[in-house]
């Protein structure tokens, strides 16, 4: 007789109060047809911290606990824990989702692969032409997600500007990430002197400004206008609207919030740890029941 496995999946990070991930892998695990459990663990970035992770760790390698999520802050400080990463969270530098593999606590990073996805969507239905030669994007943040986007969008042979408060992780980021068959990256500080004058075809929000509550921050220096030849892709999806994506849509950008890469990455790890696939149809269904959640701000049972 053969057991069908329940799986037992999670994510850990500070804060985790209005994540969705539990709800996308609840529709992910019913259409499946398979038994399972996301749950979340808060872990403060702290020493105490530290040891918390480490016990999330142990539980994946007892095989009590079948894959992990890793939110900010943690997608970076994660790795010295781990035992060998794939080639892209390598190159990237940040992890955000681990599975065991080989007997070997192995992270992975599944924001990049996603964020495409859901940028060529963006792209095709809303009928934008990128530029040739090549097409600029402008990346606010220089963090986790900020590596992960940057990564996809050189290998897709972008221009790529990174902008960030701190010109040092800029800097750092661009460093870590030049590979000479590429574009070099170019860093600049993020503020008002430096944006003015940019004119990207897309502009990416990879910095948690705007989320909530605190929904009327901005990454976006109130004096200087958005370009208005930029598409606008914030990583940030709740609120459902960001104020700055509220701003991009008046300017008559087309934007969009960061939903569609968090289901993309995730049915990418949920495939890496079920072995899976997760259908259009169902992608579309945790996105409904997502932006209801987003607008009641109440859980869905």
């Amino acid at each position: 007789m053969i057991t069908q496995i329940t799986y037992r999946l999670g994510l850990t990070g500070w804060p985790l109060g209005h994540s969705l991930s539990p709800l996308l892998h609840k529709t992910f695990f019913n259409a499946a047809g398979i038994s399972g459990y996301y749950d979340l663990y808060p872990v403060p970035p702290n020493n105490e911290g530290k040891n918390q992770i480490k016990l999330l760790l142990d539980r994946l390698e007892d095989n009590s606990l079948h894959g992990l999520n890793v939110t900010i802050p943690h997608k970076q400080t994660i790795i010295p824990f781990l035992d060998d990463l794939t080639p892209s969270a390598h190159a990237i530098g940040a992890v955000n989702a681990i599975h065991v593999q080989n007997d070997l606590l192995t992270g992975d990073n599944t924001d990049a692969p996603g964020f495409m996805a859901d940028l060529d969507r963006l792209y095709t239905q809303n009928q934008i032409q990128k530029r040739p030669s090549p097409p600029f994007a402008l990346v606010l943040g220089a963090g986790g997600s900020a590596r992960a986007v940057s990564y996809a969008l050189s290998r897709a042979h972008w221009q790529v500007t990174i902008a960030s408060r701190r010109l040092e992780q800029a800097l750092s980021l661009s460093t870590d990430l030049f590979d000479p068959d590429l574009l070099p990256l170019s860093p600049i500080s993020l503020n008002a002197d430096k944006l003015a004058g940019l004119l990207p075809d897309l502009i990416v929000n990879t910095t948690p400004i705007g989320m909530s509550p605190n929904n009327e921050a901005t990454p976006w220096p109130d004096e200087i206008p958005l370009p208005t030849c930029a598409s606008l892709y914030d990583l940030v999806y709740n609120p459902q609207e960001t104020r700055l994506v509220k701003h991009a849509r008046e300017a008559g950008l087309t934007a969009t919030t960061g939903l569609g890469m968090l289901i993309e990455q995730a049915a990418l790890a949920f495939y890496n740890w079920t072995g899976l696939l997760v259908s259009n149809k169902t992608k579309q269904k945790g996105e409904e029941l997502a932006s209801i959640y987003l607008i009641s701000d109440s859980p869905i049972s």
